[in-house]
């Protein structure tokens, strides 16, 4: 081997992961023609069969919940999941599904924790998500509201909110405050920006992330994270034994 081959020597590749290590998938949109991931029951079927082909045993599938967009209450979501789990069983597809939600940090979340008119999956767990512009003024407070509600927060991808990209620490804050931090694995093939990549390669090994998710909207979503199981930041989150997913 030359010496410059030596400097510049790739890393070696590592064998394609399982995807049934990290046994649930906590974030997706399945639910048939309610937000913007799969249109109709066609596809989610198809969706589904992707996710047990690549090893998963449980989905918890989260539709958007906005106020202004993708106005689902918490029965439309259950009904589609009913109706979901009637053409998969019908089709003799077998996997463990349930539904939750992927709560928007809008003006009308506030209601829905007073009510207690949540969906969540694990012990009290609480999937939301938070405006891709600028952090909202009252994160805290919703992060208070949602504990002293009884709930358990997880917030969804946090790797993609640019405005934290030059404020890491916010990432320990808001661990230290109790949120969960879950990663989506599309994150990690450069498929949102090279910057999200980096910063999402950052907090893996920082040990930052308590889950992963995949996120999924489309066939294609899944496809490429099929593509890159052989990553070494997939390979690391793979072998955390304390992943959230891996304790439903």
């Amino acid at each position: 081997m030359s010496f410059l081959s030596k400097i510049f020597k790739s890393e070696p590749k590592l064998d394609p992961i399982n995807l049934s290590v990290f046994v649930a998938d906590i974030h997706s949109h399945l639910i048939p023609g309610i937000d913007d991931g799969s249109p109709d029951m066609e596809t989610s079927v198809m969706l589904v069969n992707k996710f047990v082909d690549l090893g998963f045993k449980k989905i918890v599938t989260t539709p958007h919940v906005m106020c202004d967009y993708y106005q689902n209450s918490s029965e439309k979501i259950l009904g589609g999941l009913n109706d979901l789990r009637e053409e998969l069983e019908r089709q003799n597809v077998k996997i463990d599904i349930s539904a939750a939600a992927e709560y928007n940090l809008d003006d009308g979340l506030d209601a829905l924790i007073a009510k207690k008119d949540i969906l969540t999956f694990g012990d009290n767990h609480v999937l939301f998500e938070l405006p891709f512009m600028q952090e909202p003024r009252n994160l805290q407070e919703i992060i208070f509201n949602f504990q002293m509600a009884g709930y358990k927060p997880i917030l969804a991808h946090p790797e993609r909110y640019t405005y934290w990209y030059d404020s890491f620490d916010r990432y320990d804050e808001l661990k230290s405050r109790g949120v969960l931090l879950q990663l989506n694995l599309m994150s990690l093939t450069g498929h949102y920006s090279p910057q999200t990549k980096k910063v999402s390669e950052k907090m893996v090994d920082a040990n930052l992330i308590d889950a992963v998710g995949t996120d999924c909207h489309r066939i294609e979503h899944l496809k490429m994270i099929e593509h890159h199981l052989n990553l070494k930041h997939v390979h690391k989150l793979a072998n955390q034994e304390n992943l959230f997913n891996k304790s439903l």
